[in-house]
């Protein structure tokens, strides 16, 4: 496609594939890549007495972490916050997992309710798990939003950009479906556009950038307090994904004409940090013992 100077979206979603819609993804192998950094900061963290969790215990946490935390946070969130029109036309949307769908504020609820239920029943510092968790969060949503990419979801707003990217997902294509005939047509036409590539967008934003971020803060006095690495992660994040939803499709809902949900969610988000803040005195000096 030699007249159109933008990237097409070509990228196989699937490594391996195993019996009927299952198959091994590079989607199901980002959250992998994502629980496996956790696993092993989480240990790092716990031999040097830093992280409550005993280092024979993280394997165990981290699972349950994976499976009643991120996996049904963030599935159940999706349905409830993004597709519950769909599941109320269709009853088994919610478990048709193999076509995608995650809400990344679902899975945060979902790992904040798993995080205090395990701190209660195993007797450690509620605060403890959940400021080491969120130095360790932006690691899985870069992964995530790296796997939005490969499988062509949650595309950017159109642009002329040069690293704009061509999405044949846009209507529907899957990677089989790839014909460069058929695509240049469909531009020609007007059916699919340049867009900014906006997962890689958060990927480094949401993600690597707020992971780095959360490391430095970590070392100051300040993150040192307990509670004080989960506020700069909410406050962080939320920033990062309300400036990178400028440069994402709104999604189907748009609140006042601009504001998309994420943003909506990403707001609600600081106002849950401010309060987190106030509660533990986070804007006060901190007290010497």
């Amino acid at each position: 496609m030699s007249e159109y100077s933008h990237y097409v979206h070509h990228v196989n979603p699937v490594i391996l594939h195993l019996v009927g819609p299952f198959a091994i993804r590079w989607y199901g192998l980002s959250y992998l890549m994502g629980f496996l950094a956790a696993l092993l900061l989480l240990k790092r963290w716990s031999r040097r007495g830093r992280f409550d969790v005993p280092t024979e215990e993280i394997g165990n946490f981290v699972v349950g972490l994976a499976f009643f935390g991120v996996f049904l946070g963030g599935r159940i969130g999706y349905v409830l916050f993004y597709g519950f029109a769909e599941e109320l036309r269709d009853p088994l949307f919610a478990f048709r997992i193999w076509n995608g769908g995650m809400a990344s504020h679902g899975g945060m609820i979902g790992t904040a309710l798993f995080m205090f239920w395990y701190a209660k029943r195993n007797g450690h510092a509620f605060w403890n798990l959940a400021d080491n968790m969120a130095c360790v969060a932006p690691l899985g949503i870069a992964f995530g939003r790296l796997a939005n990419f490969v499988n062509g979801e949650l595309v950017g707003r159109i642009t002329n950009v040069p690293w704009a990217v061509v999405f044949p997902e846009e209507a529907d294509l899957s990677y089989a479906d790839y014909d460069p005939e058929r695509i240049r047509a469909m531009l020609a036409a007007g059916e699919l556009h340049p867009r900014h590539p906006s997962q890689l967008y958060q990927a480094a934003c949401e993600g690597f950038l707020t992971f780095v971020l959360l490391l430095l803060i970590r070392r100051t006095a300040w993150g040192k307090r307990p509670g004080a690495c989960s506020v700069a992660f909410f406050v962080i994040y939320a920033l990062a994904r309300i400036a990178m939803e400028c440069f994402r499709e709104p999604d189907s809902t748009v609140y006042f004409g601009w504001l998309t949900k994420g943003q909506l969610y990403s707001a609600l988000m600081l106002v849950v940090a401010g309060i987190v803040a106030w509660r533990k005195k986070l804007f006060l000096p901190q007290t010497e013992p």
